[in-house]
């Protein structure tokens, strides 16, 4: 229950700290939030190894708390406004869960190291729009070319 309600905290914050458009607010709000489950759950995973991140994680997420709670709260009021109390509920369930089982064997091109590194590069930034572009670059199942995050 803890685990779920700190996804969600961190994700609507960083969905809250951008400035979309209405028409695409609602996706930008949920890639923050997938991005900050992926780092949250691939931290989890590498806490064993040499390559930890978990520090770097609570920095990032202390450093975008207020980004990620506004994210969140954004994309729960569009969900809501699209499926009701009960129905947005498990919208964002189905999103929490669906990025838990895609991370959580890991990053599908990204190892331990160039996540902690990332991670920490991401905590030291207070930019909004720095969220939306990481996530846009590290959600996809190949690495982008051109990218600030993806070229690691």
């Amino acid at each position: 229950m803890v685990f779920k309600k700190t996804i969600a905290a961190a994700a609507t914050a960083a969905a809250l700290m951008m400035t979309p458009t209405t028409a695409n607010a609602a996706s930008q709000d949920e890639q923050v939030r997938k991005l900050d489950i992926m780092l949250m759950v691939t931290s989890l995973r590498c806490r064993m190894g040499s390559d930890d991140f978990q520090p770097q994680y609570r920095k990032f997420s202390a450093s975008h708390i207020t980004a990620l709670n506004a994210a969140a709260r954004r994309l729960e009021s569009g969900l809501v406004a699209r499926h009701g109390q009960k129905g947005a509920k498990r919208a964002l369930d189905r999103i929490s869960v669906g990025m838990a089982n895609q991370y959580g064997q890991g990053h599908p091109w990204l190892g331990c190291a160039e996540l902690k590194e990332i991670t920490s590069d991401l905590a030291g930034t207070k930019d909004p729009a720095v969220l939306a572009q990481a996530a846009d670059e590290l959600l996809g199942p190949a690495p982008r070319s051109g990218g600030r995050w993806a070229r690691r």
